[in-house]
């Protein structure tokens, strides 16, 4: 049995997870998410290790593998880190088994990943990072449109003539999101033709990876935006892609972490076997 930490230091948000791991059972012991919001990365892991260690009431000593991704490999008590890819696709494969790629959506940029069953990285694509089809761009809207980003999903699926963004750039899309609101373009119908905007990107990142069945699950901090999700479905309708479902999971927030902290107890099995193989000999 081993007991195994994953953490996610995203550009907007460091996610956790404690997990106890005994063979293929796997058992939650604690998750957060904890927004960056100006705060130095590395002081808000350390606050937020340590207060979900207390939640689960252990001490760091009780953890056997500490593994980071994202932008974690600064992280002073990390065991080891590993490339965010990886992560993501395993801890995609975690949350929904059927799934054969991820559509991971961060504070930055979009990137779609063609995945085997067991988590293998296949294939992917990524837009830059001044793409209109990130979290920030998204939250930047939402700021200059006076609602909260909790807010987004639900008024998007409202829209009953969304007005679609024509700049690629973050740049040049707020400012085609300034010129609707001088048009008095309803907020829902901003909000949908920005999420369908993103999605077509989306949609032709998955392509360009060369999904060609199975599922899509969103990941990162945009996989929960519900009118996001429904805009995906309605591009990949559109792009003769409906076969591949996409969907979400209620935990796809954590998908990095969680997929550190299985390759974590995945290499500290390894190391124990060579130590074993090392005193035999």
């Amino acid at each position: 049995m081993t007991i195994t930490a994953g953490i996610d230091v995203g550009s907007g948000a460091v996610k956790t997870v404690l997990f106890r791991i005994d063979d293929d059972d796997i058992e939650w012991l604690g998750k957060r998410v904890d927004r960056i919001r100006r705060r130095d990365p590395m002081v808000l892991v350390e606050e937020a290790y340590a207060a979900l260690l207390a939640e689960a009431d252990l001490t760091p000593e009780d953890v056997d593998y500490v593994a980071t991704t994202g932008d974690g490999e600064n992280v002073a008590f990390r065991t080891g880190h590993f490339y965010s890819m990886t992560t993501h696709a395993r801890g995609a494969v975690y949350l929904d088994d059927d799934v054969t790629a991820v559509l991971d959506i961060g504070a930055l940029h979009g990137r779609a990943i063609n995945i085997d069953p067991l988590g293998k990285v296949l294939n992917y694509r990524m837009t830059s990072q001044c793409a209109s089809g990130s979290g920030q761009f998204l939250e930047n809207i939402a700021r200059y449109l006076g609602v909260s980003i909790d807010e987004v999903g639900e008024l998007s699926q409202q829209a009953d003539d969304p007005e679609l963004v024509s700049g690629i750039c973050a740049v040049l899309a707020e400012t085609d999101v300034i010129n609707m609101v001088s048009r008095s373009i309803s907020t829902p119908n901003i909000l949908k033709g920005i999420h369908l905007s993103m999605a077509g990107r989306l949609a032709k990142l998955l392509k360009a990876s060369k999904v060609k069945d199975g599922k899509v699950l969103l990941t990162g901090g945009l996989a929960l935006d519900t009118g996001l999700v429904a805009a995906m479905r309605e591009e990949m309708d559109k792009q003769k892609m409906d076969h591949i479902p996409a969907v979400s999971n209620p935990d796809s927030i954590f998908a990095g972490a969680v997929g550190a902290a299985i390759w974590g107890e995945f290499r500290y099995r390894k190391l124990q076997d060579l130590d074993q193989l090392a005193e035999a000999s």
